[in-house]
């Protein structure tokens, strides 16, 4: 039985320690990534693998002894000065996450929306939010600005308010923060949907495909309101309806007996929908 046991941690210690490495170097070049940092990333990649090839073709033992004990210390310091901010971004990012998300921030977090929807509903201002999840949307949504502010209902009913410069596209929501504006989601590529179904309502079943965020959309037309999620789209909800459904989704602990309203399968009920539900003032009744 020992030696099986050694045997399996001289297997798998190699494949942590890769694993551990290969996300350390992954994960850090993904954030600084575009950043008025990344060039000298490269630089030092450039000046670090240089300097170990030539020191290792040429058998230069005091280049390998100032790369050990002066350069490779000296890079880390520079590291942690240069790329503060983004740093500073990776560790809120982390702290975001809903592992790290307390019930009491989640609900919080959940009337802001609510809020958003019935003020930008009654005055009839088109919205397109999603709140982001585990999978992160920067890959997922194209362009958009980057904001990084306060998710309030001021703040977004200012960000979706007519001929503002970003009220077109979308809004990623990340945790408490509006982390971008103005993006454009992808469409869904359906044809079984209703011809009715505008834009935003498009978008947001595309990127409830693509990701495991739910988003959240207010017709400009009717002020009606409408959450998508895994490809479904839930048109014409009440506000209690939409906490209702958030809750389930973002708090943990929901009381026993409660289902996922888009997964509520009983006999005469509209809310599951493949192809998606149509009800509401935006949609004739069957």
């Amino acid at each position: 039985m020992t030696n099986f046991l050694d045997q399996v941690q001289t297997i798998a210690r190699p494949a942590v320690e890769i694993l551990i490495i290969a996300v350390g170097i992954y994960y850090p070049l993904k954030y600084v990534r575009g950043t008025r940092g990344w060039p000298i990333v490269l630089g030092f990649l450039a000046l670090l693998v240089a300097l170990t090839v030539t020191a290792w073709l040429l058998d230069l033992k005091v280049i390998v002894w100032v790369l050990e004990r002066l350069l490779y210390p000296g890079i880390a310091l520079a590291v942690l000065v240069i790329f503060q901010p983004e740093l500073r971004r990776i560790l809120a990012e982390l702290g975001n996450l809903p592992l790290f998300n307390t019930a009491h921030e989640e609900r919080e977090n959940i009337e802001v929306m609510v809020k958003t929807a019935e003020r930008l509903g009654e005055m009839r201002i088109g919205a397109l939010v999603a709140l982001e999840r585990s999978i992160l949307l920067d890959e997922a949504v194209e362009s958009g600005v980057r904001v990084d502010c306060e998710a309030t209902p001021e703040m977004l009913e200012t960000v979706f308010f007519p001929n503002n410069a970003i009220h077109d596209g979308g809004v990623v929501i990340r945790g408490d923060r509006i982390a971008k504006a103005a993006c454009i989601f992808p469409m869904t590529q359906r044809q079984d949907l209703s011809k009715s179904l505008g834009t935003r309502h498009r978008a947001a079943i595309g990127l409830s495909e693509e990701t495991d965020a739910v988003v959240v959309v207010v017709s400009e037309e009717t002020g009606a309101v409408s959450y998508a999620y895994k490809g479904n789209l839930v048109r014409g909800v009440s506000l209690e309806e939409l906490r209702s459904f958030l809750t389930s989704i973002f708090v943990p602990n929901r009381k026993p007996g409660t289902v996922l309203p888009w997964a509520r399968i009983k006999s005469g009920d509209r809310t599951r929908m493949d192809p998606p539900v149509e009800r509401g003032p935006e949609a004739p009744k069957p």
